[in-house]
């Protein structure tokens, strides 16, 4: 059985970047990260990956202290509470740059050689994956256990 307050990302994979809380795109997959790695029970996923870092310079809210407060909260309502009360960005503002998250793709060459390489190992033949999120979603399907 999966425990969401305190995920075993080692069993099962953290929500997808595409789920949304109160607007904000990858939220609920930070937050499974973030608590799972408290737990002791992470896997290979870190908090504060690049993907986290994009919500922390949106949002302007410190890594240390969402962490914190994660510590804290009990639920998804309170870290939701907690996010709107320490940012200024409008709910416009949040659907657009969900919206960019979710399309958001590897930019410079760097970023197309990650994603070309993570590909070619986990199903050389999909010409779908265009983004972050395509490809998260794949390689979390794959890594437990899906067939691509």
């Amino acid at each position: 059985m999966i425990k969401l307050s305190h995920p075993d990302l080692t069993q099962h994979p953290p929500r997808s970047v595409r789920v949304r809380l109160g607007g904000y795109a990858h939220l609920p997959r930070l937050l499974d990260k973030a608590r799972a790695v408290i737990a002791g029970k992470g896997g290979e996923f870190k908090y504060h990956c690049p993907l986290d870092r994009h919500f922390f310079a949106f949002t302007g809210i410190s890594h240390v202290k969402m962490l914190a407060a994660i510590k804290r909260a009990k639920s998804d309502t309170e870290m939701l509470a907690w996010v709107n009360r320490h940012t200024k960005r409008l709910p416009h503002e949040t659907a657009a740059w969900s919206a960019w998250l979710e399309q958001h793709g590897p930019g410079g060459a760097d970023g197309h050689t990650w994603i070309a390489e993570t590909l070619g190992k986990i199903a050389p033949d999909r010409t779908d994956v265009r983004s972050f999120a395509d490809l998260l979603d794949l390689d979390d399907y794959v890594s437990y256990g899906g067939k691509a």
